[in-house]
């Protein structure tokens, strides 16, 4: 993978980490329901003067579907149930091996043992971080999140069979898929008197939160997430979410406060530990290391 590319990927990382606490301060505001819908409303916007990408759409509406509505309604539901940001931005990486083994499924990609080997690790991990539910975490939060994983997976896995695109364009006109489903859902679910309310009490920082997640963490984040799957294969690009809970955690507890006990931070630290197998050729350096 080329070095401006990791970068690009590290940029990603960075941005979607910070996310996690900004979808804090966007649903101490908005409903989920009604968050989803806004963010992909501002995302949107640029539809008006970008060019749609040469695609069916009916492949366009699926990967709509899972990539953004599927992903962020779980997440955000997840976030307002009781799933703890820092703790949300590493659960979520779960898409990592999700991608793996989806792709293994409808792309042919057959996973290296050594991805095989970081996906048992880290799903030890899950394990640990499930037991550890209670006090600031619920089950439903920690499931939500990993049917939020699920879905951003099977898009990753969408947008390996898309062909050449402009992802740019791509990204602004998926954003038009989720405003009215989320927004229908909300109506149904939140309910009017919640949405009127929402608007009601909303300040510049509620707003601002809902630009970053349109602007930064949707178009340059997606954008930049997408042009890397149509150049490398998902299961080399997929790990580089490693660096998102990093960022994420680090934020939480630096801007929230957040802390975390010490059977999830084992869960943590093992699902690390799956994504850096999964990611880093250990095989080979090792074998380097016997011919030195």
């Amino acid at each position: 993978m080329a070095v401006r590319h990791i970068a690009l990927a590290v940029l990603v990382a960075a941005i979607w980490g910070f996310n996690f606490v900004v979808i804090r301060v966007g649903l101490d505001t908005f409903p989920p329901l009604l968050l989803t819908a806004l963010r992909f409303v501002v995302a949107a916007l640029p539809a008006l003067v970008v060019r749609p990408p040469a695609l069916p759409v009916g492949r366009m509406v699926l990967i709509g579907l899972t990539w953004f509505l599927g992903q962020f309604v779980f997440v955000f539901l997840a976030m307002s149930n009781g799933m703890p940001p820092g703790l949300a931005s590493l659960t979520l990486q779960a898409q990592s091996f999700f991608t793996i083994l989806i792709a293994a499924v409808a792309l042919g990609e057959r996973p290296a043992p050594r991805q095989i080997a970081g996906v048992l690790v880290a799903f030890c991990g899950l394990g640990l971080i499930g037991m550890s539910v209670g006090g600031d975490m619920t089950l439903i939060g920690l499931a939500l999140t990993l049917c939020a994983a699920a879905s951003w997976a099977c898009g990753n896995v969408l947008m390996r069979q898309a062909g050449p695109v402009d992802m740019l364009s791509m990204v602004v006109w998926l954003s038009l898929v989720p405003p009215v489903p989320a927004f229908a859902l909300s109506l149904a679910f939140e309910g009017w008197p919640a949405i009127a309310a929402s608007f009601a009490h909303a300040t510049l920082l509620s707003y601002g939160a809902v630009i970053y997640l349109a602007v930064p963490t949707t178009l340059l984040g997606f954008g930049i997430w997408g042009h890397l799957l149509k150049r490398y294969p998902a299961g080399t690009v997929a790990p580089f979410s490693l660096l998102v809970p990093l960022f994420g955690t680090l934020s939480a507890a630096l801007v929230l406060g957040e802390r975390f006990p010490p059977l999830r931070f084992g869960g943590m630290a093992l699902i690390v530990c799956g994504l850096l197998v999964v990611v880093l050729p250990l095989g080979k350096w090792l074998r380097g290391l016997r011919r030195a």
